[in-house]
């Protein structure tokens, strides 16, 4: 069941539970639901509901069997933090995360005030990243509930971008991913706003990554991403870049 990631700042995905509900505009064309629609499709046991939440007990210890240190994206097809997981559930993915110390875990929510509310009930380390994702400027109070949080590592996930962010602090973050909308009826991202959240990241010294430029069929990504005749792959400091093509359990 190992595969692949093309996430272009991760190497491989960890799912212990799969599906979601959408919570704000990023969430219309959830590239998450198509391809679990896909995986149902194609008869995978994880999606016998497709886009359904459902909780995988089986998958929870995962990337303590991985030996190979990998930079592990957790829950690409769902969110940690929905309101139906349970807690006790986020602290069996934590326990994992802190045993599996060898490897780096990236989390990421559109959920920001579950997160903050179960942060001082969570056990973080060093390796285990926090992240919120931001769409418009009607959202950037995520970040701020990231910056209340205990985590170690805060990173922000502007993506799908579909509006400038006027509003974002960057005080308190340590890396900033941007990118475009893909897949069917994506919406376009103007590289206006794109480029002012690279000059402000580089004012604050904040690690800027340009995932994707968006649009349909393709996504314009890797080389492709290019904002003013260079790309943009910066890492939070001490951290080595992501090479997409580890190996982990994507579904």
């Amino acid at each position: 069941m190992a595969s692949r990631s093309s996430i272009e700042w991760t190497e491989c995905t960890w799912n212990p539970l799969t599906g979601c509900t959408k919570v704000s505009p990023g969430c219309r064309h959830c590239y998450a639901e198509r391809m679990a629609k896909r995986l149902k499709a194609m008869g995978q046991a994880n999606y016998r509901q497709g886009f359904r939440l459902a909780l995988h007990p089986h998958v929870v210890e995962l990337p303590l069997t991985w030996s190979k240190p990998q930079t592990v994206f957790v829950n690409s097809m769902s969110d940690l933090f929905h309101e139906e997981v349970e807690e006790a559930f986020i602290q069996s993915v934590f326990a994992t995360m802190r045993r599996a110390d060898w490897h780096r875990f990236q989390v990421l929510t559109k959920r920001s005030p579950r997160l903050v509310g179960i942060d001082p009930r969570l056990d973080w380390a060093d390796h285990i990243w926090m992240g919120v994702s931001i769409e418009t400027d009607a959202f950037v109070h995520r970040a701020d509930h990231l910056r209340a949080t205990r985590a170690r590592l805060k990173f922000l996930s502007l993506e799908p971008l579909l509006g400038p962010l006027p509003s974002l602090d960057l005080s308190g973050i340590d890396w900033v991913i941007v990118g475009g909308e893909s897949g069917p009826g994506a919406r376009p991202m103007e590289l206006s706003w794109v480029r002012d959240i690279r000059d402000r990241c580089l004012g604050a010294g904040v690690p800027f990554f340009l995932k994707q430029l968006g649009g349909y069929p393709g996504k314009r990504g890797g080389d492709e991403a290019v904002l003013d005749g260079a790309t943009w792959a910066q890492m939070p400091a001490g951290r080595t870049p992501c090479i997409p093509g580890g190996m982990g359990e994507a579904v």
